[in-house]
């Protein structure tokens, strides 16, 4: 049994995608998951499971969309994997809350951070499977469009360093 953390995406953001936390917990549940804890209410839940990486996101999204009727992304990991993205992070004297970590299925290529549109003080960096941006005056004031993250899913460092932490118990 492998433990993994899945970020949906858009959930509970801005008036969208409304999925209480109580109902992601009882759908992990239902499909067999162990331990299962969400971390607070914008889509974010680990467990235990038997099933792949791969086959985990699948189950998820497709009882996702049964119950939301539409379709909602899931990015799943495992915290080595949290773990690798932090130690490696370029931005080490940025506070967490302004260090944007964007989940994708691939790791982005310069070309797609070259091509970001609304660029003015953001700083952005490759990583693996994700996309590592920096939000110096904050990411509500940025206009910063990077083609490619429409379907991934973010979180701010901070965040993401709460999930790994919450893999680790138990």
């Amino acid at each position: 049994m492998a433990s993994y953390a899945a970020f949906l995406r858009a959930v509970n953001v801005g008036g969208t995608g409304k999925l209480p936390m109580a109902d992601l917990r009882r759908i992990c549940e239902e499909l067999d998951f162990d331990r299962v804890r969400t971390y607070i209410a914008s889509g974010n839940v680990v467990f235990d499971a038997k099933p792949s990486e791969e086959e985990v996101r699948g189950l998820l999204e497709a009882r996702l969309k049964d119950f939301a009727s539409k379709a909602i992304g899931v990015h799943v990991r495992t915290r080595v994997e949290l773990q690798g993205l932090l130690a490696s992070h370029p931005f080490p004297d940025v506070p967490g809350n302004r260090h944007h970590i964007v989940l994708l299925d691939a790791t982005p290529s310069e070309i797609m951070i070259a091509s970001a549109k609304f660029k003015t003080s953001e700083r952005l960096h490759a990583g693996t499977r994700a996309l590592h941006i920096h939000y110096p005056d904050g990411q509500g004031l940025s206009r910063l469009k990077v083609p490619g993250t429409e379907q991934g899913t973010g979180r701010n460092r901070n965040t993401i360093e709460k999930i790994v932490e919450l893999l680790g118990e138990g």
